[in-house]
């Protein structure tokens, strides 16, 4: 595992579509469909602690292709600095299989959800890059503790795409 990725300043990063760009910060995705780390009806926002995970996860998600064809917006935001963020070591996941891309169990997002019914902020190892880190949201409780700090429009570097080509 990568060592923890903040000193002083805590940002996170999210790749969006760029229609949802003013609501980046709503859980609202989360809320309806469920997430690897949630169960329908709790909102959390998913993001990574550096860009490229960012984008990777999503790309992992629905592809390089449609990176390549979708305009969508990267936000950088910061954990103001005395909010609560619970770190999640890989051993402290009671299924280590949980931190593989396999879709996940119902115990996995009860494991996460009751993480998020207790803290704002939770730092938990990615299951499409292992040796990065996530961080969800809990859109409750973690209100006034995040600002966004900057968004822009997202540009795919085409040479992701050689594989799209072949297949």
């Amino acid at each position: 595992m990568n060592p923890l990725p903040w000193d002083e300043r805590w940002y996170a990063w999210r790749l969006d579509p760029e229609v949802y760009r003013c609501t980046w910060d709503s859980g609202i995705g989360s809320e309806v469909n469920g997430g690897r780390w949630n169960a329908p009806g709790r909102r959390v926002v998913y993001a990574s602690v550096d860009p490229s995970s960012a984008i990777l996860e999503v790309a992992a998600n629905r592809s390089f292709d449609v990176l390549d064809k979708e305009p969508y917006v990267l936000t950088c935001f910061e954990v103001i600095s005395d909010a609560r963020v619970r770190i999640v070591q890989p051993e402290e996941v009671p299924n280590p299989y949980w931190l593989s891309p396999a879709p996940p169990s119902p115990n996995q997002q009860r494991f996460a959800d009751a993480l998020l019914a207790e803290h704002p902020f939770v730092l938990i190892p990615s299951a499409a890059t292992r040796h990065s880190w996530n961080l969800l949201v809990s859109c409750d409780l973690a209100e006034g503790q995040f600002k966004m700090i900057s968004q822009e429009r997202f540009g795919l570097d085409t040479r992701l795409l050689k594989e799209v080509a072949l297949a």
